[in-house]
């Protein structure tokens, strides 16, 4: 009975946000929508939706916000649409939720040329996308998964792989650590970027916890969005998000199948901790 009572609350909740999102509504607006205290009323909807209701409206927002972009509206237009004071708001919203600004949303790469290319694995076949400024992209899946993100959409494709690909390539065939640096170009926001260059400092065969991380970037409490970072790393393996397991030893998830995660580590662990 509780459990539906809940649901109810909570169902109320998100319509009432999803119907007032350009009024902004904030915690005490909606909380007293539902009758409940901003106190129980965030704890339940964290419970029940997995995120605040601050979060979610951000998440109805932009999407609102995106769709008034795609159809040609500029962001001034898109800010004041969504409820929003300024481009600033609309900025950092887009920042914190798409990792890119709006224009670079609408533009969509456009007139941003890509080398893309395939290459075998010790662990499968991978993909790379580089720019001018260096890697972008490495994923463990087909060319046309790079195509499809959404930074990408209107760029130009080079069928080619690049300075840095070819060295990545390189250095999967051989195990050799190459003499010059490998550049990546990070897409994301400044907590995700602070994430995932702490994932550079793991040394290989190494594992560490997701709490090690948020210590290393000196939030400790931030475990939940440490853990969402790693999720969405973009670059596989050369950011070693597979060496980041649960604080019980349990290996977790991994953005390119768990079971790819283990075999990964295994392999760094018995063979390549020979070669180099």
């Amino acid at each position: 009975m509780e459990n539906h009572y809940h649901y109810n609350i909570i169902a109320k909740a998100i319509a009432y946000i999803r119907e007032n999102f350009e009024k902004q509504p904030g915690l005490d607006d909606v909380a007293a929508f539902v009758h409940l205290s901003k106190y129980h009323f965030q704890r339940l909807f964290n419970q029940w939706v997995g995120i605040s209701p601050k979060e979610f409206l951000q998440y109805i927002t932009i999407e609102h916000a995106k769709k008034s972009l795609i159809d040609g509206r500029n962001t001034l237009q898109t800010a004041y649409e969504v409820g929003l004071s300024g481009n600033s708001r609309l900025h950092d919203l887009f920042i914190k939720i798409e990792s890119c600004t709006p224009g670079e949303f609408q533009n969509r790469g456009k007139g941003l040329k890509i080398n893309i290319g395939e290459i075998d694995t010790s662990f499968g076949k991978a993909s790379i996308a580089e720019t001018e400024r260096g890697i972008s992209s490495l994923i463990f899946g087909s060319i046309d998964e790079i195509k499809a993100i959404k930074h990408y959409n209107n760029a130009h494709f080079i069928n080619e792989l690049g300075t840095y690909g070819n060295m990545v390539k390189s250095y999967f065939s051989n195990w050799k650590i190459p003499s010059e640096p490998i550049h990546l170009y990070l897409l994301g926001t400044s907590f995700q970027i602070q994430v995932w260059k702490a994932l550079l400092q793991v040394p290989s065969s190494c594992l560490m916890a997701y709490q090690d991380i948020a210590n290393a970037i000196d939030s400790p409490k931030a475990v939940r969005a440490v853990g969402t970072a790693i999720g969405k790393n973009p670059i596989a393996y050369l950011i070693p998000c597979h060496r980041v397991i649960k604080s019980d030893g349990d290996m977790g998830n991994y953005r390119w199948d768990p079971e790819r995660k283990q075999i990964i580590n295994a392999y760094e662990a018995i063979i390549l901790s020979n070669k180099q």
